[in-house]
């Protein structure tokens, strides 16, 4: 799974420091989205050739491993 979640970036620069797919414009939200709202992996892939098969598993794993946290705080910089 830590392969998988290698995929994921969080870049400042990129999306306002959402994670996204490696460092593309794409957020794992919107993986998250379309999945939900009932798209395949091959339609998400269809309409977005640049994402991978492991792009979705690792917006998954990622997704995974945020129900996993106890409690999340603000940390102001």
């Amino acid at each position: 799974m830590d392969t998988l979640l290698n995929r994921i970036t969080i870049n400042p620069e990129i999306c306002h420091g959402k994670p996204t797919i490696r460092n593309m414009r794409y957020p794992v939200k919107m993986i998250l989205d379309l999945l939900a709202s009932g798209m395949t992996t091959d339609e998400i892939i269809e309409d977005y050739p640049a994402i991978e098969p492991d792009d979705i598993r690792a917006s998954l794993a990622f997704a995974s491993k945020l129900t996993k946290i106890k409690s999340i705080h603000k940390i102001v910089a």
